[in-house]
């Protein structure tokens, strides 16, 4: 079955660094495109970034252009978040998807951006 396991999720103040790991199994990882969205309590969840099976081709949401790097290890089956100069309004669950014939989310990691 599918399984999303993602990681790397914490406290960091404003400025700093965090680099989210999402785990796949279950399904052909190097065929599926993979992407992040994030949520906040009372809010929709919104889409983040996605990465093409390959690798060679990511799209971000405009709030992240330029601080967050979205790449995959197709021999490690993993997506990765790198995000960068971190706000407060950056603070959500983030949550990996893969799309094998319905969409399939992890459980999600808890980012938090604050002093």
């Amino acid at each position: 079955q599918v399984q999303l396991v993602e990681s790397g999720g914490g406290l960091v103040q404003p400025g700093g660094s965090l680099r989210l790991s999402c785990a796949a199994s279950g399904f052909t990882f190097s065929r599926t495109v993979m992407n992040w969205a994030r949520q906040v309590p009372g809010k929709e969840r919104e889409f983040v970034a996605g990465i093409s099976d390959v690798g060679g081709s990511t799209n971000y949401a405009d709030s992240v252009k330029g601080r967050f790097t979205i790449s995959r290890d197709n021999a490690k089956n993993t997506v990765y978040l790198q995000m960068n100069n971190l706000n407060p309004e950056d603070t959500a669950v983030y949550y990996c998807r893969a799309d094998v014939g319905r969409s399939y989310w992890g459980q999600g990691t808890q980012v938090t951006v604050s002093s």
